[in-house]
């Protein structure tokens, strides 16, 4: 006779894992982040070597030379990223003095138009706050924050470059792995899944920063803003994180601005010019080009990214989105987790067809 197991059980059993799982993500984090990303950039790998096999003379090369061009091609483009990122730092300190120097004169006109610039507790706060901030101590940090994920990213062009290497074996060992065939052919739809849904999402959002970061850097350099192509480029990158990314994006540039010119007129256009660059991108190529291709309930994208963001910082909020859809995708795989899915998807109809038949009422 069979005993079920209590719901508070399963329950605490549950909570356990969750719990086992977070802390083995933080600890193996210098492991696995790179692994992951580099799983992520094979997709957007992928899709480009099936575009480049659309082209007349490119497509005549068999699937392997694709795929090594794309894979030149994103290692050029990674140590490209990481010149202009070194180069700019290099020269935002070299201007660092200037910066200073124009922070210290906007606090001291806001607070002469707010007439606290002659009482003694605001030179106190002033010296205390402002007059010990130092943008040179700030950008030393960033580039120490650059460096450790050069090496990062070092690891994620290795990893792709094997990963792409072993891609095309990976269904024979999968067969040989999974001995029953019906395991073998549920795992193989599965992993079909995840590799269109990614795929796709990752292609087209790829090219909506794109256009992005091309718009800004017209604005950018038509303002005569320090380091467009850099802010362009930090743009696009961080417009991988849904709803707080372009607002995080849009506020590097600005902060340049200020810094820059110490003229808040100058600042206010271009915050305008840059929201509205946003706007249009977020209301117009976003819904055509990337639409519904991540099922995932805005709910569940919000806390995806506070627990990613929690887990690994800022790469781990750019991998949030990603990385939630294929966990959405396996536990739809599997009659015991599909209510976790159903609970988790945006839409239904577009769950595979078991999560859709559970879902009937």
């Amino acid at each position: 006779m069979k005993t079920s197991t209590p719901p508070l059980a399963l329950l605490v059993n549950a909570a356990l894992l969750v719990v086992l799982l977070g802390f083995l993500l933080i600890v193996g984090k210098p492991v696995l982040l790179p692994i992951l990303a580099a799983v992520i950039a094979v997709y957007v790998l992928m899709d480009a070597s099936k575009a480049l096999g659309r082209l007349p003379l490119v497509g005549r090369f068999s699937g392997g030379v694709r795929r090594f061009l794309v894979l030149l091609l994103f290692t050029v483009a990674v140590l490209a990223l990481a010149g202009v990122v070194i180069n700019t730092i290099t020269q935002i300190l070299r201007d660092a003095t200037t910066y200073q120097v124009n922070i210290e004169r906007l606090v001291a006109e806001g607070a002469g138009l707010l007439g606290l610039d002659d009482r003694p507790d605001w030179q106190t706060i002033r010296e205390a706050t402002f007059g010990k901030l130092s943008v040179r101590d700030v950008i030393n940090t960033a580039l120490l924050n650059v460096t450790n994920i050069g090496t990062s990213l070092f690891l994620v062009i290795v990893y792709s470059a094997f990963l792409l290497a072993e891609r095309g074996g990976f269904a024979a060992k999968l067969s040989a792995a999974v001995k029953d065939p019906e395991s073998a052919a549920r795992t193989e739809a599965m992993i079909r899944d995840i590799n269109e849904k990614i795929g796709d999402y990752l292609a087209a959002k790829t090219l909506v920063n794109i256009g992005l970061g091309g718009i800004s850097f017209v604005i950018l350099w038509g303002m005569g803003i320090d380091f467009p192509l850099f802010w362009a480029l930090m743009i696009g990158l961080l417009n991988y994180i849904p709803y707080f990314g372009s607002l995080v994006a849009v506020a590097f540039p600005v902060i340049m601005s200020v810094l820059q010119f110490g003229d808040l007129g100058r600042t206010v256009l271009l915050t305008v010019l840059l929201t509205i660059a946003q706007t249009w991108v977020a209301n117009f190529m976003d819904p055509r080009l990337v639409g519904r291709r991540v099922n995932l309930s805005p709910l569940v994208v919000l806390v995806a990214l506070a627990v990613w963001y929690a887990l690994w910082g800022l790469p781990g909020a750019l991998l949030a989105v990603p990385l939630t859809s294929m966990l959405t995708i396996v536990l739809a795989a599997f009659p015991s987790t599909l209510p976790f899915a159903i609970l988790m998807a945006n839409h239904v109809g577009n769950l595979p067809d078991q999560a859709q038949t559970a879902a009937k009422p």
